[in-house]
Protein backbone atom coordinates (compact mmCIF):
# COMPACT_ATOMS: atom_id res chain seq x y z
CA UNK A 1 0.00 0.00 0.00
CA UNK A 2 2.73 2.40 0.72
CA UNK A 3 4.03 1.93 -2.33
CA UNK A 4 0.69 3.08 -4.54
CA UNK A 5 0.89 5.97 -1.86
CA UNK A 6 4.21 6.86 -3.24
CA UNK A 7 3.72 5.72 -6.57
CA UNK A 8 0.34 8.10 -6.61
CA UNK A 9 0.65 10.33 -3.02
CA UNK A 10 0.97 14.49 -3.18
CA UNK A 11 4.09 15.50 -4.96
CA UNK A 12 6.46 17.16 -2.38
CA UNK A 13 7.74 20.69 -2.75
CA UNK A 14 11.39 18.88 -1.81
CA UNK A 15 13.23 17.37 -4.93
CA UNK A 16 16.34 16.11 -2.91
CA UNK A 17 18.08 18.65 -1.09
CA UNK A 18 16.01 21.24 -3.58
CA UNK A 19 13.30 23.08 -1.26
CA UNK A 20 10.93 24.71 -3.78
CA UNK A 21 9.50 27.72 -1.77
CA UNK A 22 6.54 29.83 -3.29
CA UNK A 23 6.88 33.88 -3.82
CA UNK A 24 5.93 34.86 -0.30
CA UNK A 25 8.07 32.21 1.26
CA UNK A 26 11.32 32.98 -1.27
CA UNK A 27 10.72 36.89 -0.67
CA UNK A 28 10.50 36.75 3.29
CA UNK A 29 13.41 33.97 3.40
CA UNK A 30 16.30 36.35 0.74
CA UNK A 31 14.95 39.68 3.12
CA UNK A 32 15.06 38.16 6.24
CA UNK A 33 18.69 36.56 5.93
CA UNK A 34 19.80 39.50 3.36
CA UNK A 35 20.58 37.26 0.68
CA UNK A 36 21.08 38.21 -2.86
CA UNK A 37 19.48 35.37 -4.94
CA UNK A 38 21.29 34.25 -8.14
CA UNK A 39 18.89 34.70 -11.47
CA UNK A 40 20.19 31.95 -13.99
CA UNK A 41 18.67 33.87 -16.33
CA UNK A 42 20.66 35.35 -20.03
CA UNK A 43 21.91 38.87 -19.15
CA UNK A 44 19.55 40.32 -21.93
CA UNK A 45 16.60 38.62 -19.58
CA UNK A 46 18.14 39.91 -16.60
CA UNK A 47 18.30 43.48 -17.68
CA UNK A 48 14.66 43.34 -18.76
CA UNK A 49 14.15 43.18 -14.97
CA UNK A 50 14.70 40.90 -11.71
CA UNK A 51 14.34 40.64 -8.22
CA UNK A 52 16.46 43.39 -6.37
CA UNK A 53 20.17 42.72 -5.29
CA UNK A 54 20.02 39.40 -7.52
CA UNK A 55 22.94 38.54 -9.07
CA UNK A 56 23.18 37.21 -12.78
CA UNK A 57 24.57 34.42 -13.30
CA UNK A 58 23.86 32.75 -16.49
CA UNK A 59 22.92 29.00 -16.79
CA UNK A 60 23.46 28.90 -20.67
CA UNK A 61 26.90 29.83 -20.25
CA UNK A 62 28.38 26.71 -18.72
CA UNK A 63 32.41 27.25 -18.23
CA UNK A 64 31.02 30.88 -16.53
CA UNK A 65 28.37 28.95 -14.40
CA UNK A 66 30.69 26.59 -13.05
CA UNK A 67 33.24 29.03 -12.47
CA UNK A 68 31.46 31.66 -10.75
CA UNK A 69 29.99 29.10 -8.01
CA UNK A 70 32.89 27.29 -7.47
CA UNK A 71 33.99 30.18 -6.12
CA UNK A 72 31.14 30.13 -3.65
CA UNK A 73 30.68 29.01 0.14
CA UNK A 74 28.94 25.48 -0.83
CA UNK A 75 28.01 25.30 3.01
CA UNK A 76 25.79 28.32 3.13
CA UNK A 77 21.86 28.49 1.31
CA UNK A 78 21.95 29.29 -2.59
CA UNK A 79 18.80 30.85 -4.07
CA UNK A 80 18.11 30.40 -7.78
CA UNK A 81 15.35 31.84 -10.08
CA UNK A 82 14.54 31.67 -13.20
CA UNK A 83 11.97 33.32 -16.16
CA UNK A 84 9.26 29.77 -15.43
CA UNK A 85 10.72 27.47 -13.25
CA UNK A 86 12.46 24.78 -15.50
CA UNK A 87 16.43 26.74 -15.94
CA UNK A 88 16.76 27.54 -11.96
CA UNK A 89 15.61 23.73 -11.62
CA UNK A 90 18.58 22.47 -13.67
CA UNK A 91 20.75 24.90 -11.88
CA UNK A 92 19.78 23.50 -8.65
CA UNK A 93 20.73 19.89 -9.56
CA UNK A 94 24.02 21.33 -11.09
CA UNK A 95 25.03 22.74 -7.93
CA UNK A 96 23.50 19.84 -5.38
CA UNK A 97 26.15 17.55 -7.67
CA UNK A 98 29.23 20.46 -7.21
CA UNK A 99 28.82 20.15 -3.91
CA UNK A 100 26.36 22.56 -2.00
CA UNK A 101 23.72 21.28 0.62
CA UNK A 102 21.20 23.97 0.74
CA UNK A 103 19.56 25.22 -2.46
CA UNK A 104 16.62 27.20 -2.74
CA UNK A 105 14.21 27.57 -5.97
CA UNK A 106 11.49 30.39 -6.52
CA UNK A 107 8.27 28.73 -7.92
CA UNK A 108 7.07 29.99 -11.08
CA UNK A 109 10.48 31.52 -11.41
CA UNK A 110 10.29 35.62 -12.27
CA UNK A 111 6.75 35.22 -14.03
CA UNK A 112 5.70 34.48 -10.42
CA UNK A 113 7.53 37.11 -9.02
CA UNK A 114 5.77 39.71 -10.85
Amino acid sequence: MSFLSTLFGKKEETAGNITILNKNEFATQIVANNIKPFDVRTPSEYNSGHIKNAINVDFFSSGNFNAYFEKVNKEKPVYVYCRSGARSQKAARKLLKMGFTQVYDLKGGYNSWN
